[in-house]
């Protein structure tokens, strides 16, 4: 096969044995050349964004920005052609045949892993039909986002509206949520309450924080590169390394 007709393929993957896996079978099947690895989402966004690429081969749980976070922050008319890789259940993969969307589940084989690199090669003459069912897929897959959230406590349940909060702190399986002077347990953990808290108005700040981004009045250089949030209420929140990025974002926008 011609050179110019390989497939530029970008593995994206926070497991290294599983980039290491697709990079192999890729190898064997021919046809394709892996022209880039990235172990979490904001590298995935950033080589993208790049260009020179293909095809993405996206793993969808991925912590911090999952494979579906990806795609709608690239945006669905300007990601190449996608084949998400997963280990999802039942519901979400009736939704990738609903919707006619590339996947693979792990663990990946040679002969599911070619049949996708035909399917996009097949595709890429009519990618407007190709980004309709992706962008039908993301809508099938959005979590509720919530307004409002449920505290149980001595058998009442109370509720504690999302504009009210300031951030919320991780509390080992279960989270803290300070509003306005309050605070108030939850039994869910950050990452289940990251993916249904509106996205426009929270942000992970760390792996044990999110804060609300109307409640920042100050950001601060703290140490190691990080950043130092305080809150309407007083608190004081730091960045973690890994979300240097968050914090870039905020004192860019805000």
């Amino acid at each position: 096969m011609e050179q110019s007709d390989q497939l530029r393929v970008l593995i994206v993957d926070d497991e290294a044995p599983a980039r290491q896996n697709l990079t192999r079978l890729l190898r064997a099947i021919g046809g394709a050349t892996v022209v880039g690895e990235a172990a979490d989402g904001r590298t995935a966004v950033r080589m993208i964004q790049a260009g020179g690429i293909d095809l993405v081969l996206l793993d969808i749980q991925m912590p911090e920005l999952d494979g579906l976070s990806v795609v709608r922050e690239v945006g669905v008319t300007r990601v190449p052609p996608v084949v998400f890789v997963t280990a999802y259940d039942q519901y979400a993969i009736a939704a990738f045949d609903v919707h006619a969307t590339g996947y693979l589940l792990k663990p990946v084989s040679r002969a599911k892993l070619a049949e996708q690199l035909a399917r996009v090669r097949s595709q890429r003459a009519v990618p407007r039909e190709t980004n309709e069912r992706l962008f039908r897929l993301l809508e099938a897959l959005e979590p509720a986002r919530v307004t409002r959230l449920a505290v149980r406590r001595d058998g009442r349940t109370t509720f504690v509206r999302t504009i009210d909060i300031d951030w919320i702190e991780a509390a080992n399986i279960s989270a803290r949520i300070h509003a306005g002077g309050k605070v108030h347990e939850i039994r869910e953990t950050l990452t289940e309450l990251e993916r249904t808290l509106p996205a426009n108005e929270f942000v992970r700040v760390h792996r044990s924080a999110i804060v609300r981004l109307e409640s920042i009045r100050e950001i601060q250089p703290w140490f190691r590169g990080g950043h130092l949030l305080i809150l309407a209420d007083g608190s004081r929140v730091t960045t973690g390394r890994t979300y240097h990025h968050v914090a870039q974002r905020l004192l860019s926008h805000h």
